[in-house]
């Protein structure tokens, strides 16, 4: 089977993450990042599949320079190759047309070999939408089926791509026809750290790099300018006042209920 997994690079979740001033987007250069962690999910999920049977993992991310680490780091996983569209005129793109870009760079990665299985996590970390699984098969004309908690292929590829999807009152078992798009959620598997060996090996392991041109993209289509949504300001959270200390001199149980009377939550 041949696999795309789409993955994304995000800001590490730890770090103190805040917008650029000049427009208002996430700022990606002034703070660490690295492979979106529900991403990870997609990429071990895809591996399983290969493992199991035969065939080639190929890992696609849309970002800048720095969002090779991504791929980096599903290389060494186990992914077989990679693929990175790095262009400036994406800067600020909205889901819309990330959708777009990625669709376009699959098509291409089809022409080499069919894609039977596009697998994706089931947000990102920064934005976390979950549109973009959606929108991205809607664009290539595959079957969406989205939120696996459990994923089984039948028949390899021209076969069958069958789903758990658990919801708060029931699990629904979907099945599609390959090729087809999978999203799949955090409970899904459990992803494996690189080994040294996988590590030393990614060294060697291919990645391309395309453009917007490469795609047959007009830049008109994509960025800042074109997205349907902008962040029109922002302001950094103030920092949190010290609480109100109230020393105990036998009346504490008091005091605690008139300040709960106080601010109605009794």
């Amino acid at each position: 089977m041949n696999i795309v997994v789409c993955v994304k690079y995000v800001p590490d979740a730890q770090a103190e993450r805040t917008f650029n001033a000049s427009d208002n987007t996430t700022d990606r250069d002034n703070v660490d990042g690295l492979l979106s962690e529900l991403d990870e999910y997609a990429v071990e999920e895809a591996l399983k599949i290969v493992e199991a049977g035969e065939g080639e993992v190929t890992v696609l991310t849309v970002g800048p320079a720095q969002a090779a680490d991504a791929i980096k780091k599903a290389l060494q996983m186990g992914a077989h190759k990679g693929v990175h569209v790095d262009d400036d005129a994406i800067h600020g793109s909205d889901a819309v047309a990330t959708s777009l870009v990625l669709a376009e760079a699959i098509k291409k990665i089809g022409n080499e070999a069919p894609v039977d299985l596009v697998v994706t996590g089931m947000a990102s970390t920064d934005g976390t939408m979950g549109v973009v699984p959606t929108m991205l098969a809607e664009r290539l004309g595959l079957p969406a089926v989205t939120f696996a908690s459990e994923l089984t292929i039948d028949g390899g590829a021209g076969g069958t791509a069958t789903i758990h999807r658990d919801g708060d009152a029931s699990t629904q078992t979907i099945t599609a026809t390959l090729p087809a798009l999978v999203s799949v959620t955090d409970q899904i598997n459990e992803p494996r750290y690189p080994s040294f060996k996988g590590i030393m090996a990614a060294k060697k392991k291919p990645v391309e790099k395309w453009a917007l041109a490469d795609l047959g993209i007009d830049p008109s289509q994509v960025g800042l300018d074109a997205a349907w949504t902008k962040v029109e300001a922002f302001a950094a959270r103030p920092p949190r006042s010290q609480g109100e200390i109230v020393p105990d001199e036998g009346d504490g149980g008091r005091k605690l209920a008139a300040f709960l009377t106080e601010h109605k939550f009794v």
